[in-house]
């Protein structure tokens, strides 16, 4: 480091991805997605697949239920050094009903900068087409995964 520089902090972005179709992400996602060092995504399959179709090439690291505890230290150790990593999950917005939440939790506690990019979500997209009232609504949960053969 340059004398009379000081370290900054990197950056984690939750970056809110498409729930169904490619199209439905947001100008300001592509943005991040396209200026961070580093990707942490649920699915690097899912993720290449999005990368791909916008002609997008960042480094990957696979983030996934059970495993997300692994490489938390290893995402921190980057912010720390200053690298702007975003988190995805294969649909909608990281944190909500996936393993997002442990990796944004313990970057708050390091005091790493946590910047939200929203978009595309199930929860509203479903409550809006549900012709149900929106003024209140409690989320507990997406349903389990239905079992084969059902």
């Amino acid at each position: 480091m340059k004398r009379g520089s000081t370290f900054s902090p990197g950056e984690l972005f939750i970056v809110a991805t498409p729930i169904g179709h490619l199209k439905d992400i947001t100008f300001r996602a592509l943005e991040v997605l396209k200026t961070v060092d580093l990707i942490a995504c649920e699915d690097t399959r899912r993720t290449l697949k999005l990368l791909n179709h916008y002609g997008l090439k960042k480094p990957l690291i696979s983030y996934f239920h059970p495993r997300e505890k692994q490489k938390i230290p290893f995402l921190l150790k980057k912010l720390k050094e200053g690298q702007k990593i975003a988190l995805v999950c294969d649909a909608g917005t990281p944190g909500l009903s996936d393993p997002g939440f442990p990796l944004i939790r313990e970057a708050l506690q390091a005091g790493i900068k946590i910047t939200p990019v929203p978009g595309p979500s199930a929860i509203t997209a479903a409550l809006a087409a549900s012709g149900l009232p929106t003024h209140r609504f409690l989320f507990l949960g997406f349903p389990p995964p239905k079992k084969e053969g059902t």
